[in-house]
């Protein structure tokens, strides 16, 4: 089929009006909910989220479809500290700035396994998820996540494939937006405190640097195997630090440990609140 004929089909039409309504409406506050119509109208899909991160920020909300009574669990959890554990958290760390992303292509190997993935991930319900990154300023990058659940929509090969084909526009879409309406969120961007602090605090003056990278790795989802790769150390290294940490910590699973360094987090949030 050529161009000519692709672009002769009913369906290419509708996506072009949509595509000019999109381009229309990307200077205006409401973009964001127009996106999701334009997406859901193509995309099969049970949730939307529009997160922004800037460096090690708590990331800044901007647009989701979760009911009130959700919330809490779905919203509020997540920017509460569980976003530390997040894989689209950690690729935008470590550079990932464009493009669509299957979440399972940028979690650990373990990620089915750890407690953020059973206690919060699953516990919405999700069994998949789709983030469209986009660097919109030089230290900001907006993701657009569209989540799957148990028992609603699948994400089907030529669904992933139409999002990649039309993601290069829809960059430059989200890109036009935030340079018209970045400005209202860039104020709340750098006030958000960054948590990551959590991270940096948590176990101090009981865990040695090397054992609080280690935790911060078997949190986020890695196996033993995994967490060595990262830090270039044995498995067997990786397991002694495990076990002394356990003792220094008093915890005896990973699930306890997931548990104390939730409150941990909480605990930091709300000295940052209180400053």
């Amino acid at each position: 089929m050529t161009t000519t004929d692709l672009l002769a089909q009913p369906a290419s039409h509708d996506w072009h009006q949509c595509l000019a309504r999109l381009i229309q409406g990307a200077s205006a506050t409401t973009f964001p909910a127009m996106l999701e119509q334009a997406l859901r109208e193509r995309v099969a899909f049970d949730s939307i989220l529009i997160n922004t991160y800037k460096g090690r920020h708590r990331p800044l909300l901007i647009h989701d479809d979760c009911p009130s009574h959700l919330h809490e669990l779905w919203v509020e959890r997540y920017l509460g500290g569980a976003y530390l554990l997040d894989p689209f958290f950690t690729a935008v760390q470590r550079g990932l700035e464009r493009g669509v992303h299957r979440l399972r292509e940028l979690a650990p190997d373990r990620f089915e396994a750890s407690d953020y993935y059973h206690r919060y991930y699953r516990a919405l319900g999700l069994r998949d998820e789709v983030g469209l990154f986009t660097r919109v300023a030089p230290d900001v990058v907006l993701v657009v996540s569209l989540g799957f659940r148990h028992d609603g929509a699948t994400l089907r090969r030529r669904g992933l494939l139409a999002l990649r084909h039309i993601s290069p526009v829809l960059e430059a879409l989200l890109s036009e937006y935030w340079h018209w309406q970045g400005g209202q969120f860039q104020a709340r961007l750098d006030a958000q405190a960054p948590v990551e602090a959590a991270f940096a605090s948590f176990g101090q003056g009981l865990l040695t640097a090397r054992e609080q990278e280690i935790v911060r790795l078997l949190l986020a989802g890695h196996s033993t195997k995994s967490a060595a790769r990262e830090l270039d150390i044995s498995d067997g290294t990786v397991k002694v630090h495990r076990k002394h940490l356990y003792q220094r910590l008093d915890v005896s699973s990973q699930s306890q440990l997931f548990r104390l360094f939730l409150d941990h987090v909480a605990l930091i949030s709300r000295r940052q609140q209180s400053q």
